[in-house]
């Protein structure tokens, strides 16, 4: 049976190479219908009225000739898995690790990304998390202009190649979690409004017309979709892209209708499925269990812990950053999650937030030192590792990896990459490439950058330089750093105090420096402390009889009690 959703249509017809068009038969609710069925690979397209022009399938699971061309009819049952034991991976003590499949390799497919699966499972990480994937238009992006959302992108190696990486990961014992954008479409190759209203004319969000959730089918869309990628492709999870732009004054909201979908499969299959939700929010309905009122999503990612460490590590303070110079910030993400809590937000202009409650397991917050927006969103797109020496990086390390919640890495970051992370599109109308550089350009301006270091996001340069260089990971301070993200993955694993869900367990208090980066830092998780020293002179820290569980520098002893960490340094001790 072949159906397509198109009530602003009065005519639909089938459209295959080779064949007349079949007329498709008006049924009740703006469906169309034809008795007949397609071959795996079969090329097919809608004509919509008297047009003669032919569109793509809105839920098209391939397109072969990119996001203008005919869908592929694809069978997901056709592919042989080998995954059949798997049981799936919980994210509470878990490890996630985002990779863009573009850049994550040198040639930039699933397939290649399947031979790195061994540096991951080595690394310590439980769960990969994959950008975007979905059909977008021309060769490369970050992969948040989709507008196939069914589909896997073609230069990516396509729906079964995607299938290959799921049930290799699986393998290897690393559960898969997929980014996915339901607030908004990419801004070519939509053509979802000729078939229906997907979209809300009167209402917009920062990338264009809001998705329009007034409408059962268009929620019925986001929501199979979602199945899709957890029934038919295993994955394990979805990272659900800025939430907060989601327009929806209907009750239950669409989030909770995903929720519950998304429990009620977890439940078929028998294995742990997660919506990990993007939010700027800072609102704890998101991951409050539906019992409580809330919308029972499983996570949520804290921008408020990755700014109020990349303040202390960088000293930086303008824009967002600013609230997070004061002395208390770190330690208050450490012990709530969140820093802005009702309370006042200079960059907003208002009162932002709520509380977490204080029964909320830590680890359904997802913390971070860096992650694809927080560097490619910078003028350069420059990381941690571009500007800072090896201690700071080490520190940083120890922060992301002793946090309370589920720390999250960015590919190449447990070795301190030395290649950038930059904005990068690949747009083939030259109107729309232009003005995504100069917009690009104009918003650097306007926060007081440097324009002349923001690289042209259409130039195939700023794609290539993004890259990983897999080589510069076995040598010098690389492979140091290196050997600390996995010895870190190991403590976690092995110390229950830094898998511990209750935030009762947690305390924290800095001492004052010269500057946001120059303080010092105890960190406590129950018994357990994490001790930082960001100043630049050594820094005395009373400890007892303590064993020393690991440190980023190697002479550092315990004397008398005491334990003198000299600067950019940190060490995790607990009671003998």
């Amino acid at each position: 049976m072949i159906e397509v959703w198109a009530p602003r249509a009065e005519r639909v017809r089938l459209r295959r190479e080779g064949e007349q068009d079949l007329e498709l038969t008006a049924s009740a609710g703006g469906w169309w219908r034809a008795g007949i069925e397609l071959a795996d690979g079969a090329e097919y397209a809608f004509v919509l009225g008297e047009l003669e022009a032919a569109r793509p399938d809105p839920r098209s699971r391939r397109q072969p000739h990119g996001v203008h061309g005919p869908s592929a009819w694809f069978d997901p049952r056709a592919f042989e898995w080998t995954d059949q034991r798997w049981t799936g991976r919980q994210l509470a003590g878990g490890l996630i690790y985002e990779l863009h499949v573009g850049t994550f390799t040198p040639q930039g497919t699933l397939d290649a990304a399947i031979d790195r699966l061994g540096h991951l499972a080595a690394l310590g990480v439980t769960h990969i998390e994959l950008l975007p994937v979905n059909g977008f238009n021309g060769t490369h992006n970050w992969g948040y202009d989709g507008v196939a959302w069914y589909a896997v992108h073609e230069g990516y190696g396509g729906p079964r190649a995607y299938q290959r990486f799921v049930d290799a990961a699986h393998r290897e014992g690393l559960a898969v979690v997929q980014d996915v954008v339901y607030n908004h479409l990419g801004p070519s190759g939509n053509y979802l409004p000729e078939f229906g209203p997907y979209l809300r004319d009167a209402h917009s969000n920062t990338w264009g017309l809001s998705v329009n959730l007034d409408d059962d089918v268009v929620r019925a869309f986001i929501v199979d979709n979602a199945l899709m990628w957890m029934r038919d492709l295993h994955v394990d999870g979805l990272r659900l892209d800025a939430v907060h732009a989601l327009h929806d004054e209907r009750s239950p909201h669409v989030l909770q209708q995903l929720a519950e979908a998304t429990d009620a499969l977890s439940a078929h299959l028998g294995r742990p499925l997660a919506l990990i939700a993007e939010s700027d929010l800072n609102d704890p309905t998101l991951v409050l269990p539906r019992e409580a009122g809330g919308y029972g999503l499983h996570a949520q990612w804290s921008d408020d812990w990755h700014h109020a460490v990349h303040v202390a590590l960088t000293g930086e303070t303008v824009g967002y950053y600013a609230d997070f110079a004061a002395l208390e910030a770190l330690p208050k993400v450490w012990v709530g999650g969140f820093f802005h809590d009702g309370t006042h937000s200079s960059f907003r202009g208002r009162d932002h937030g709520a509380p977490l409650p204080d029964d909320l397991p830590a680890w359904r917050l997802v913390t971070f030192a860096q992650d694809h927006d927080q560097i490619g969103n910078r003028a350069a797109g420059d990381r941690l590792s571009q500007t800072m020496p090896y201690g700071r990086l080490a520190v940083a390390a120890v922060l992301t990896l002793t946090a309370p919640g589920t720390p999250m890495l960015f590919q190449g970051e447990e070795w301190g990459a030395s290649t950038p992370w930059q904005f990068f599109t690949s747009h083939p109308e030259p109107e729309l490439g232009a003005a995504t550089a100069e917009g690009r350009v104009r918003e650097f301006a306007q926060m007081g950058w440097d324009p002349s270091v923001v690289p042209d996001p259409q130039d195939p340069a700023t794609f290539e330089r993004s890259h990983l260089d897999w080589a510069e990971a076995t040598g010098g301070d690389h492979a140091r750093l290196l050997a600390l993200y996995r010895d870190l993955a190991r403590l976690r694993r092995m110390r229950p105090e830094l898998t511990d869900p209750a935030l009762s367990s947690l305390s924290a208090e800095a001492d004052e420096g010269i500057d946001p980066a120059h303080r010092s830092y105890r960190l406590r998780r129950g018994e357990l402390e994490v001790l930082v020293n960001l100043t630049a002179d050594a820094v005395a820290f009373a400890v007892g009889d303590v064993d020393v569980l690991l440190s980023t520098v190697e002479a550092v002893a315990v004397a008398a009690g005491d334990v003198r960490l000299p600067p950019d340094s940190a060490i995790v001790v607990a009671p003998r």
